[in-house]
């Protein structure tokens, strides 16, 4: 028994090592009331285990997806129909900043690509926000884009929203004052019976993410369950919200995964990309901010609210910050999906597009030349 007890803690052991920083982690960050512990406390305690562990460390993908998968269930709650009707109002809204979005992430590209002398191509397949798993798998499949620098910038870009957004919504200028909110799932409050309402829910909600990954979609072990429980919602079948301690649960799920993917010291590019790749980060910070007083003015939603909206960051990112604040958790899903696939299904075939006019003008150039 003990000789299989040893077995099992040393094929266990990377895995196990990366739970207990992650708990050491997000203990640490409740203690000195940081934002988003549970997440925030995760990332930072990995990342340093993995940078000073001789052992390398190992998280199971399948885990983090069921973190993904409790995520969703809990964004999809605050999709009622209500919810849904006043959010289809805001599609122009959605179009429009989110196209004036990716225009500043060009705009900040072409002066990256000035500075440090990279071909624009790469700059701005590494600038696009919100989308890094993504363009990362374009810059794979597109000809003459270096792959290591698009995942330099997409890996600064996301450090700087996983540790910088938080404080500016709970205790920056974006702040309302708010405590870490005990209102977790938008505008369900009630308990419902978990039986067998919870467990239609769940059954729905992994159906929704297995067919989701089958069809391809962006993050579907997210978006999946979000969809499932939004078509629920709709229905006379009541779901129930989640304790605090489970969204914890997932949050660590969660961060776990990302702290393992965020790797700095290993990235190759260095001086001046570097500097401007965080000179980047913190204009585009800025531009978000300044859009989102757009949705404060012309809507009359908070200011929170309207930033993680349109907070150059992750979906489960933006919601779970949506979730620990009074913002509104339906409005920030909706207008990070929204991104999400503009991204997804609009931006590859435009980047492709531009690409390949700017190598017929380079052609027509040397040819010129060369005549």
């Amino acid at each position: 028994m003990k000789k299989l007890w040893h077995q099992y803690i040393s094929i266990h052991s990377p895995t196990l090592t990366a739970f207990f920083a992650a708990l050491a982690g997000g203990g640490i960050f409740t203690l000195i009331g940081a934002p988003v512990p549970w997440l925030l406390g995760p990332i930072a305690a990995v990342m340093l285990t993995t940078k000073f562990s001789k052992n390398e460390l190992y998280w199971p993908v399948s885990v983090r997806n069921t973190g993904m998968i409790i995520i969703g269930y809990s964004f999809g709650l605050s999709l009622t129909k209500e919810a849904l009707i006043e959010i289809s109002a805001k599609l122009p809204a959605m179009l429009i900043l989110t196209i004036a979005l990716i225009a500043f992430c060009a705009a900040i590209a072409y002066f990256i690509s000035k500075g440090t002398g990279v071909d624009y191509p790469t700059i701005l397949t590494g600038s696009i926000p919100g989308g890094l798993s993504q363009m990362i798998l374009f810059a794979e499949e597109a000809k003459g884009i270096d792959i290591t620098t698009v995942s330099f910038l997409q890996v600064t870009r996301l450090l700087m929203i996983v540790f910088i957004v938080p404080f500016i919504v709970v205790s920056g200028p974006f702040s309302e004052g708010n405590t870490l909110s005990s209102i977790l799932n938008g505008n369900v409050t009630e308990y419902a019976p978990i039986f067998p309402n919870g467990l239609i829910y769940a059954l729905l909600c992994v159906v929704m993410a297995v067919i989701g990954q089958k069809m391809k979609v962006p993050t579907p072990y997210l978006l999946g369950p979000i969809v499932g429980t939004t078509i629920l919602n709709l229905t006379d079948l009541h779901a129930s919200t989640l304790p605090t301690y489970i969204l914890d649960i997932s949050q660590v799920m969660i961060g776990v995964y990302i702290g393992l993917m965020l790797k700095p010291d290993k990235l190759k590019a260095k001086g001046k990309m570097m500097v401007l790749a965080v000179l980047s980060g913190i204009v585009l910070i800025f531009g978000s901010m300044l859009l989102s007083l757009l949705l404060v003015h012309y809507y009359g939603v908070s200011i929170s609210t309207s930033f993680l909206s349109l907070a150059p960051g992750g979906m489960d990112q933006m919601g779970i910050l949506a979730h620990e604040t009074n913002a509104d958790i339906s409005m920030v899903t909706a207008f990070q999906i929204f991104r999400l696939l503009f991204i997804f299904f609009a931006v590859p075939p435009f980047l492709r597009w531009i690409f390949r006019e700017s190598i017929i003008k380079a052609n027509e150039q040397t040819k010129q030349r060369s005549g």
